[in-house]
């Protein structure tokens, strides 16, 4: 086929040049798709945006602030505590203000995200919470803290705030995936991701039990990094 030379320097129109390595792409609809179409355009505008970063390479998201503070009944403390066999997914003990940082990369293995929280604490070192999330599941989008277990999650954005809440709990080993009994399960999980303007929002995550009640309650303050 006969066509026009390309010259040095010249890009085809056809051909997408791609981002350097540690860029973030400029766009990332995984999260939208999960949210209705009327809803995600009423959110503001920075979550939008946060939500739709896709981080390729050694590109990262991070965000700074504080927890301010950090609820656990006797039986969330407990639950904590035993989280920690498989990494230690929540806070593992009460608390009133304290410095914190996120960080979102790219999940090389799913393609999903890694986050990593940073919490500081009265003494030794901030505990560190990693996590991964993964768009995939009968729900779309999973989180997985460790040790094969991790939990489905539904989206929705309410207002001024996207909600992650827990439709099940799981643990997988390759292809094999065992949902949790509802009796062994903690109880559902909300966390919030609300706007406050100027760059900032509010983090909040409740493990409610329904039997026990409340057993975790944390509220954290952050601002885009």
């Amino acid at each position: 086929m006969h066509g026009r030379t390309i010259e040095r320097g010249e890009t085809p129109a056809a051909v997408a040049v791609p981002a350097p390595v540690g860029e973030a792409a400029p766009h990332d609809d995984r999260f939208r798709r999960l949210v209705a179409a009327d809803a995600w355009d009423a959110l503001p505008a920075d979550v939008r945006r946060r939500f739709s970063k896709r981080l390729t390479g050694r590109a990262t998201a991070t965000y700074s602030g504080e927890i301010v503070w950090t609820r656990l009944s006797p039986a969330g403390w407990l639950l904590a505590q035993l989280c920690r066999l498989i990494g230690a997914p929540l806070p593992t003990a009460a608390s009133g203000p304290a410095p914190a940082a996120v960080v979102v990369s790219e999940d090389r293995v799913s393609g999903g995200q890694i986050w990593t929280r940073l919490y500081g604490r009265m003494r030794g070192h901030p505990q560190a919470i990693h996590s991964a999330k993964r768009f995939a599941g009968p729900t779309g989008l999973e989180e997985h803290i460790g040790g094969g277990f991790g939990m489905a999650l539904t989206v929705q954005a309410e207002g001024d705030a996207l909600v992650f809440t827990s439709d099940h709990y799981f643990w997988q080993a390759g292809r094999l995936r065992l949902p949790f009994p509802s009796w062994l399960a903690p109880g559902t999980t909300v966390v919030t991701h609300q706007h406050l303007g100027s760059g900032r929002f509010a983090f909040d995550l409740r493990v409610v039990h329904r039997r026990l009640g409340e057993l975790v309650n944390q509220h954290g303050l952050f601002r885009d990094g």
